[in-house]
């Protein structure tokens, strides 16, 4: 039996099939929960030790599953009859290798739930506003009246779905490119593709590979489906006339007979063949150009899906935004605070200092993901009065942005504040921007972002 017959036939009846599910995050762990609950046999293999996992083990074990603690096996690899993967498992570790060669079926999570999802799925992927669309999508859905799912790399498993036991009319997913990474079938209804930057590149070995795993998001869709897509990202662009699904532009430079556009700044135009309408963006909460890009993406979703005007309007008002995305913690003195913790990446930095006014005093540096720093240096020259400098990859960011404004390099997040709250005068703005990732001082970046907050708020109090 070749690969694709073996896993025709995993589809069809995953009971009693063995699963070998490695790394044992909450993406892991929900998957295995539900292949439990479809009656597999599971295995699960995790490089963490049980005293690192703590009690989240505890429920899978009485559940049935059995353990592989702090090592990857190709014996455990090799007695699966599917291998489904966590987003943060590298596809090419040894035991993997070996895997493959023996024509053993390597899936994402994703795959994994898409085999069993019966309603339309909406899936958005992109270096940066992943997580803001897929919000912005499911707030315009329910507002609608909808059961919505909101999952994916956002935060929720999708394999959760099938644990909570609501039926949902949409599911919208967050999808990053490890995920597409081990994509088979996964078929979206409607597939977003917000934008092309540089990021995950000790993961990616070059940008067109980064770029090639993100456009599988379109790989197995058809002309009954959709593909909403940046216009003006040339990188997108290329993409284009690969794409078989029914094509919806959206732009912020030019109009165009169809599809989404931005005029004058504050109002997005939607067209297509039978209908125009206008957009007011005068009261909507989140800010930024970036998150116009965002909000053409979720109002062409929403009229795909016939949602009415009136709906998407209310609710593009109504929206909040999320924690930790160019999110205003306060302002004091005349200073005021930004946490951007979520710009992992130089793109999504450069952004949130085009979304602010000068002068800005920014923290960045993290885990280097393997990105030039150099295109930070036009931006900060424009809008920085001072840079901060913590973690891992301060050397190389120091190296790159030397000589353009003062740059200061700390041990860590306690120390940075400290001394942008020492150095900030009225009128000007502290900006968390990372351009890194999080993982050489913090679990996450919601963590590091929930750290940075809590030492202004203990300043501004002890100032009163």
């Amino acid at each position: 039996m070749n690969r694709a017959q073996k896993l025709y036939d995993i589809k069809k009846n995953i009971a009693g099939k063995r699963c070998v599910l490695v790394g044992m995050a909450a993406t892991g762990m929900a998957a295995a929960e539900f292949l439990l609950q479809q009656g597999a046999a599971v295995i699960v293999s995790e490089q963490k030790s049980e005293s690192e996992m703590g009690p989240s083990l505890k429920k899978l074990r009485s559940l049935g599953a059995e353990m592989e603690l702090g090592k990857h096996t190709a014996q455990t690899f090799l007695s699966g009859d599917v291998i489904v993967l966590s987003p943060g498992v590298d596809p090419r570790i040894p035991p993997l290798e070996q895997a493959r060669e023996k024509g053993i079926p390597i899936v994402s999570e994703v795959e994994l739930a898409s085999w069993f999802l019966n309603a339309p799925m909406i899936a958005i992927t992109g270096t940066n506003g992943k997580s803001t669309t897929t919000a912005l999508i499911g707030h315009i859905l329910a507002a609608w009246g909808k059961r919505v799912f909101v999952g994916g790399n956002i935060g929720i498993p999708l394999t959760a779905y099938f644990l909570r036991h609501k039926k949902a009319d949409y599911i919208v997913a967050e999808i990053s490119s490890f995920q597409l990474e081990a994509i088979i079938s996964f078929r979206p209804w409607i597939a977003l593709l917000l934008n092309l930057g540089e990021d995950h590149l000790t993961r990616h070995p070059t940008f067109d590979s980064y770029a090639a795993a993100k456009a599988r998001i379109f790989l197995n869709q058809g002309r009954e489906d959709w593909a909403v897509v940046n216009a003006d990202d040339a990188a997108v662009k290329a993409l284009i006339p690969r794409i078989k699904a029914q094509l919806v532009p959206f732009s912020r430079e030019r109009a165009r007979g169809h599809g989404v556009w931005l005029e004058y700044r504050d109002t997005v135009v939607y067209q297509n063949t039978a209908e125009e309408e206008r957009f007011a963006l005068t009261k909507v909460k989140i800010k930024g150009m970036h998150n116009r890009e965002n909000i053409m993406a979720a109002v062409a979703t929403a009229k795909i899906c016939a949602v009415p005007h009136k709906v998407i309007q209310s609710a593009l008002e109504s929206f909040p935004g999320l924690e930790h995305r160019l999110e205003l913690v306060g302002e004091w003195n005349g200073v005021t605070v930004y946490n951007d913790s979520k710009a992992t990446n130089v793109a999504s930095a450069v952004t949130a200092l085009e979304s602010l006014e000068a002068p800005i005093i920014l923290l960045a540096g993290g885990r280097d993901k393997g990105g030039a720093y150099a295109p930070l240096r036009k931006i900060i020259e424009e809008r920085v009065k001072t840079v901060i400098l913590m973690g891992e990859a301060q050397a190389r960011m120091q190296e790159a942005l030397q000589g353009s404004v003062p740059i200061h390099r700390v041990t860590g997040m306690q120390e940075g504040v400290q001394l942008a709250w020492r150095l900030a005068r009225a009128g000007d703005t502290i900006l968390l921007a990372p351009a890194c990732s999080s993982f050489d001082m913090f679990e996450n970046f919601e963590e590091r972002g929930r750290v940075f907050k809590e030492i202004i708020l203990k300043l501004a109090k002890e100032e009163g």
